[in-house]
């Protein structure tokens, strides 16, 4: 039972009476009449059990735009429902104007219609239907929470898509030089021409050569159809926040702009995310314009978790996904410790039969911590700064020594650093 605010107004009028024959006996009456009027109200109010409800399936909404959820209300009863009615979700879900006032006649139905703007990534769920049906006086009301079920996946924002149009056009220039030709293993054969000095001999082709009378090479071009494979660490070092984002959103930037621009040069792209066991996979997608939704429904629901990684486990997952060589894109924070432990001595496996890129989320604030010595506090913070920058460093230069390629950059720089290291690579014939 709810009590509306025509119950509070209606006892508050009896100060009348109390002020014309002040007696406690008047107060007592007036309290009874009061409450057998509710009581009765309340009585006479149709009960919400008698409301059916189901909710319109919700599509996906990227995370810091919204959406709307719709709510299907049916009367099964002969009596008309007057009162409130709250859709509640989970806070992060960002629901607003949730509370209706309804008037459903019996047997009719009605569709209510919420707002949802999530500010996290993932599945938000919605909690219970709360509805207050009012009785004829409006004094008080039958109140019933029931479970309807329903979710909205907030998917990564990518915000970095806007750097796609134009790493797309220095990809198109990459492919479109006819005159660049890489000799060498893991090359596709394009054509034969003239020899001329400076030409490596092992290029000669000496069929060609004996039919035409003079020296001929083959040419080469870089291979299509070459595997990427992005590995998503979600471990714990993934929750830390830089500039207010989780370090896991800013890899997920990072990794979706890449396969974006990879699946437009044929590549195939492969992703692995998870940290003591693998949580998501997703390969075998030959179609390129479904790759780039799979990869952001697939990330939607990963969050991180509070446990190292084990990366033989993951080191394991990428040899299975094929023995072919593949670009290897590790997305791992380059924390010292969780590294030097966990990731370094795995690598000369992977190293040995992939290339390997490791690319980290730097966090501004230390560097601008380094430099600011203005007070003895902030000293003290410059040291814990340079001492974890020269970790840091170290770190790199071990995996440097292992022929892994580190990426170290903010968040807004990472997603581009990393394409552009996946452009050179393909403009060298590295790939």
């Amino acid at each position: 039972m709810a009590l509306t605010g025509r119950s509070v107004v209606l006892a508050l009028l009896g100060v009348v009476p109390v002020l014309l024959r002040p007696t406690p006996a008047t107060a007592w009456w007036w309290v009874l009449a009061v409450a057998i009027l509710i009581a009765v109200d309340v009585l006479l109010a149709p009960a919400p059990s008698g409301l059916l409800m189901h909710r319109d399936e919700v599509g996906q909404v990227r995370l810091g735009e919204s959406t709307s959820t719709s709510l299907v209300v049916r009367n099964t009863g002969r009596r008309t429902v007057r009162g409130l009615l709250r859709d509640a979700w989970q806070p992060s879900a960002g629901a607003t104007s949730n509370r209706h006032r309804i008037g459903i006649p019996g047997g009719e139905q009605v569709r209510l219609t919420s707002m949802l703007t999530p500010n996290r990534r993932g599945d938000r769920k919605a909690d219970r239907v709360t509805v207050r049906s009012t009785g004829p006086l409006g004094l008080a009301a039958r109140q019933s929470s029931m479970s309807v079920p329903g979710s909205v996946r907030c998917v990564p924002p990518f915000p970095s898509r806007r750097h796609l149009p134009s790493k797309l056009a220095q990809l198109r220039e990459i492919d479109g030089r006819a005159a660049v030709r890489v000799r060498g293993q893991g090359t596709e054969f394009d054509s034969l021409r003239d020899y001329v000095d400076g030409d490596d001999v092992r290029s000669l082709d000496w069929r060609a050569t004996a039919r035409r009378q003079h020296l001929v090479v083959r040419t080469w071009q870089p291979e299509r159809d070459r595997r990427i494979v992005l590995l998503l660490d979600t471990s714990r070092t993934s929750a830390g926040r830089v500039l207010d984002i989780p370090r896991l959103d800013s890899e997920m930037d990072a990794a979706l702009l890449l396969a974006a621009l990879a699946s437009r040069a044929g590549d195939r792209v492969q992703l692995l995310a998870g940290d003591r066991r693998v949580h998501a996979q997703v390969s075998g997608v030959t179609d390129r314009s479904q790759l780039l939704h799979r990869l952001i429904t697939t990330m939607a629901p990963l969050e991180p978790a509070l446990v190292e990684a084990d990366w033989r486990a993951l080191a394991g997952a990428v040899a299975g996904l094929s023995r072919r060589r593949a670009l290897v894109v590790l997305l791992t924070a380059l924390e010292p410790a969780a590294i030097e432990e966990g990731l370094l001595p795995v690598l000369p496996g992977l190293v040995q039969h992939h290339r390997v890129v490791l690319a980290s989320v730097a966090d501004p604030a230390v560097e601008v911590a380094a430099t600011d010595r203005s007070d003895t506090p902030h000293t003290y913070d410059a040291a814990a700064a340079e001492r974890t920058r020269a970790l840091r460093q170290r770190t790199q230069e071990a995996l440097h020594r292992l022929g892994v390629t580190v990426i170290d950059e903010p968040p807004e720089r990472l997603p581009v650093a990393l394409v552009d290291h996946y452009l050179l690579l393909k403009r060298e014939g590295l790939l």
